[in-house]
């Protein structure tokens, strides 16, 4: 892709992401204006709107970044952040946390959250080494998949046993997604988690490149694919686990939006990566704007949103992509 266009793509993107967090910012049960004197309304503004909307984008864009990784690592535009169980172990961290009431203490139910997730991760990796010699695709795949299942087993098991009604509507909102409980300091530790992790995955953006060709074609041109999995592994893990940790379990948004982009920009990953932040951010912004205006003053799981948008047009995409095969 020629640079001026890589460079209105991300300017582009860049545009909008402005204009969705001033619109995020302005919406909601509450119309909002940065210029507003009134002091109730800019005690709403700087202590809820604003994190809120903030969170949104960087929750965003850490789950399309690491959906763009993900897609790469394992060259399958299907792959998504939470192929390896994360959400589900992150699920049963918070629902463990709840139903031994520790919720009571402030950040416990996302500290839970987040080693659930890394849980999860490391038992993945821990099988797949062990059954293997070495970190196979098909190994991790299939770990993630049997483990996502054992872990929303044990989250059921704490929904049906153990809570009273209040623990259980709680349970239920965080498993669908959402950024009601923002504020700054999460804020604070996703922009940490998100700026470290993406430095290091931008590091490795040519190693991708390489690891589209094949792993044998990569440790020709003098990549170790086993050294950059890990690398990039544990990157992802610690990013989407801290996402999922202040945000619950939002789907789609590491699946659609590195797919969608990579029809646009193409497959490069030094560009894909960080247009997939930013794309990531964009979206999850304006859908958390309707999702706290379309009932206000009620609000809706942010994870309803997400999965209304995300999977027709990917079932849509799909569909395309089988006709224009079916055709050539």
């Amino acid at each position: 892709m020629k640079r001026w266009k890589s460079l209105l793509v991300l300017s582009s993107l860049s545009a909008l992401l402005v204009g969705a967090i001033a619109l995020g910012i302005a919406l909601g049960a509450v119309p909002l204006s940065p210029f507003d004197a009134d002091p109730t309304n800019r005690l709403i503004l700087t202590q809820i709107r604003l994190p809120r909307v903030l969170l949104a984008a960087l929750v965003g864009g850490a789950l399309a970044l690491c959906g763009a990784v993900m897609q790469g690592l394992f060259r399958n535009p299907l792959a998504d952040p939470y192929l390896l169980g994360i959400a589900s172990g992150a699920t049963a961290g918070a629902a463990l946390t709840i139903a031994l009431h520790l919720d009571i203490y402030w950040g416990f139910v996302p500290l839970g959250a987040f080693l659930g997730g890394v849980l999860a991760v490391a038992i993945v990796y821990r099988v797949a080494q062990t059954r293997w010699a070495r970190l196979d695709n098909y190994a991790l795949i299939l770990s993630g998949v049997a483990l996502a299942a054992l872990f929303s087993a044990v989250t059921s098991f704490l929904l049906f046993y153990g809570g009273a009604a209040h623990d259980a509507r709680r349970l239920i909102f965080w498993i669908l997604g959402g950024l009601g409980g923002a504020q700054w300091l999460y804020v604070f530790g996703v922009l940490g988690t998100l700026v470290v992790a993406g430095m290091v995955v931008l590091l490795f953006a040519r190693d991708l490149n390489a690891l589209a060709l094949g792993e044998e074609m990569a440790a020709h041109l003098g990549i170790e694919p086993r050294h950059l999995r890990k690398i990039l592994l544990v990157a992802v893990t610690l990013l989407t686990a801290v996402a999922v940790a202040v945000s619950g379990t939002i789907g789609f948004v590491g699946l659609i939006v590195p797919h969608i982009l990579r029809l646009i920009v193409g497959p490069d990953h030094r560009l894909l990566l960080p247009v997939s932040a930013l794309g990531g951010a964009v979206l999850l912004t304006l859908c958390d704007a309707v999702a706290r205006t379309v009932l206000a003053p009620a609000e809706l799981p942010l994870g309803i949103i997400t999965a209304l948008l995300g999977a027709p047009f990917f079932l849509f995409l799909l569909r395309r992509r089988a006709q224009i095969g079916a055709t050539l």
